[in-house]
């Protein structure tokens, strides 16, 4: 061992990748099929035009996806848990008249944790108050990818009823999530053409903490593999084959850019496709964004180890919790409407004021101009709406101008943010 992490750091190989590259090294040659656990290194070579330097070093390629893997009971009862929560999240949504009010704020709740995960912030009620067709130039970039995350995850919600998950279908939403960003170009759409590294924009390939698969064919045939194993028939359970799916989809890192947000879209879509629940309500991010470094270390030690169980069970936790805390939050969102329609017909509101308030929990950010558009009023009608809601504390104006002035109901956004 200890030879071959020196052989490792003659190449230049920073410390903490020598590690798993030993491992796999060392497994590679003992079994002289230049094979490991779940995949192999294969020696890459090329230039890096952003540090204008050459580079030779090692890529990790996984082997396809097994029909199944052996786990522990304890890791099977924590799927058993994860299904659970998922078939009371479909009940909740259910409680609605209309589930899909819901499917707006929750789905933002996901585009804003899901980028965030990736570097790209912007603030919950801001992505609350904007939509997709916003003209560009009154959105910041920050906020462009997140709402194009949610132009790319309403059009897959809306394919997967029609058709199954399909190259076609992946290539489409890395176009949507890229357009007009600073990502956009001719690979938009395209699966790269060139080498791939995780450690950030200014990391040098030696130096990266994983490093994908090179380009060309084999990487174009890797993503076909893994779109027909997610549709193949199978009797293993949708939880595990979620896990095994995003995990193998983020370790080709298929595109150049956006690989995490499409992987975290895709496992809903699994779900969705699967007929675990009706309407996508789960944001999984939320949990994976605030245990950013073991959803990172866990996806690594999969790819240094082989062990399928670990993971497993951390994906099924994440989505076990997520699915209780969404369903959780319906709940409170909905006893939220109907105390808040209760007070207005108190107080006397009809009309538009009352339509409001019924909307609020799916729309708890607007202008007075979105009030206009969406309900075809007056400016001055829909300004007189909203300002009996402000007299009732149901609003608040979040900004002080008289024009473009936003209008916010907290408990919503709280019980969002929560």
């Amino acid at each position: 061992m200890h030879s071959i992490i020196s052989f490792i750091s003659q190449l230049g190989i920073h410390r903490t990748n020598s590690k798993y590259l030993a491992l796999y090294l060392t497994k590679w040659r003992s079994s002289g099929s230049g094979g490991a656990p779940i995949g192999s290194v294969v020696r890459i070579r090329g230039h890096d035009a952003r540090f204008r330097q050459d580079y030779d070093h090692w890529a990790y390629v996984p082997n396809p996806l097994p029909p199944t893997v052996e786990l522990r009971p304890s890791t099977w009862s924590m799927v058993g848990e994860a299904m659970l929560a998922l078939g009371r999240l479909d009940q909740a949504g259910r409680q609605l008249p209309d589930p899909a009010m819901l499917r707006r704020p929750t789905l933002r709740s996901e585009a804003q944790a899901t980028s965030a995960l990736e570097g790209t912030y912007a603030a919950l009620s801001d992505v609350l108050e904007a939509e997709p067709g916003d003209a560009p130039e009154q959105l910041s970039p920050q906020l462009r990818e997140v709402l194009n995350y949610v132009r790319m995850a309403e059009f897959a919600y809306a394919e997967v009823v029609q058709r199954p998950i399909s190259l076609g279908l992946v290539l489409d939403l890395h176009r949507l999530l890229v357009a007009r960003t600073a990502a956009d170009g001719p690979m938009a759409g395209a699966v790269r053409t060139h080498q791939a590294v995780i450690g950030g924009p200014r990391t040098p390939v030696p130096r990266a903490r994983f490093v994908p698969p090179p380009p060309g064919p084999d990487l174009f045939e890797a993503l076909r593999d893994w779109v027909s194993w997610v549709g193949e028939p199978s009797e293993l359970n949708i939880v595990v084959r979620a896990a095994l799916a995003h995990y193998q989809f983020e370790a080709l890192h298929p595109f150049h850019d956006g690989n995490g947000r499409i992987g975290r879209l895709l496992i809903v879509l699994q779900l969705l496709r699967a007929g675990v629940f009706r309407e996508p309500l789960l944001t999984i991010s939320p949990w994976f964004e605030s245990r950013r470094r073991d959803y990172q270390d866990h996806l690594q030690h999969l790819s240094e180890t082989g062990d399928w169980d670990q993971w497993v069970a951390f994906f099924a936790e994440g989505v076990r919790d997520q699915a209780a805390s969404t369903a959780d939050k319906v709940s409170r969102l909905l006893a939220y409407q109907e105390a808040t329609i209760r007070t207005a017909r108190d107080q006397g509101l009809r009309g538009l004021a009352l339509d409001l308030v019924e909307s609020l929990i799916g729309r708890p950010v607007f202008s007075i101009s979105t009030v206009a558009e969406l309900h075809s009023v007056t400016r001055q009608a829909a300004s007189a709406a909203v300002g009996r809601l402000v007299d009732l504390k149901i609003l608040r104006e979040t900004t002080g101008g008289n024009y473009a002035r936003v209008f916010a109901a907290d408990e919503v956004v709280g019980i969002l943010e929560a």
